[in-house]
């Protein structure tokens, strides 16, 4: 069985922290990702070369990404062939990147990324916002397609996920169709299977307390100012 094959019909859960979080920590992200696969993720989804070294010791496929802005583009997920190598050293089997179209810093075209990624033996997965952006990173050799831009590139981020491109990629797309961004119910989950999802990323509904507890107490009557 293959990486991709592993990961059909099941669960990535994405372990990542911002800002202030305690769980920037290494060895409290390890943990957080330790639980999900306790829980039953079959995959994890890591940012930053640490956290990807020590989630490949979990057992589970590992999609590795870097989070890195660079002056004069947009593009902040693996934004560079030399990220693309850290990750693969780190034991990333797959690795995920901006495949919006937008313009990289330094003049990397998406087709670099692939073949650096293939030339080591991993897989890559594209992050496209559109259908669009998925055939064009198709076209460069993605080994998978997710929907994690969608509504991210333009205007106002909506609350929920974008199901409706799940079942435009799933239908047209020849490679898997990973369906991520804003997924925080079960309902929500089924629906992305339902449309043709290969498998199913979940990141801040899991492995983000502070953003969760935050959610709560904005609900309430008198909520905490600096929330």
């Amino acid at each position: 069985m293959n990486v991709a094959d592993a990961l059909r019909g099941r669960l990535i859960v994405s372990c990542q922290a911002q800002g202030r979080s305690p769980f920037r920590d290494t060895g409290h992200m390890m943990a957080m990702a330790a639980a999900a696969v306790l829980g039953g993720a079959a995959g994890l989804r890591g940012q930053g070369v640490d956290h990807v070294r020590g989630m490949v010791d979990l057992g589970v496929p590992v999609v590795g990404l870097v989070k890195r802005r660079t002056p004069g583009s947009p593009v902040y997920i693996t934004p560079s062939e030399a990220d693309v190598t850290a990750l693969i050293g780190a034991g990333a089997q797959i690795v995920a990147a901006d495949a919006t179209g937008r313009p990289r810093a330094g003049g990397e075209k998406l087709p670099d990324l692939v073949a650096a990624t293939h030339a080591s033996g991993a897989l890559f997965m594209a992050d496209i916002d559109s259908l669009d952006a998925a055939m064009a990173a198709v076209d460069a050799g993605a080994d998978l397609v997710g929907t994690t831009l969608s509504g991210y590139t333009a205007g106002p981020v909506p609350d929920g996920p974008d199901i409706a491109l799940v079942g435009k990629l799933s239908r047209h797309c020849p490679v898997p169709v990973i369906a991520e961004g804003r997924y925080r119910t079960r309902t929500q989950v089924s629906a992305a299977f339902d449309e043709g999802a290969w498998a199913v990323v979940v990141g801040t509904a899991i492995s983000d307390p502070v953003n969760t507890t935050r959610r709560f107490a904005q609900a309430c009557p008198h909520p905490r100012l600096d929330s």
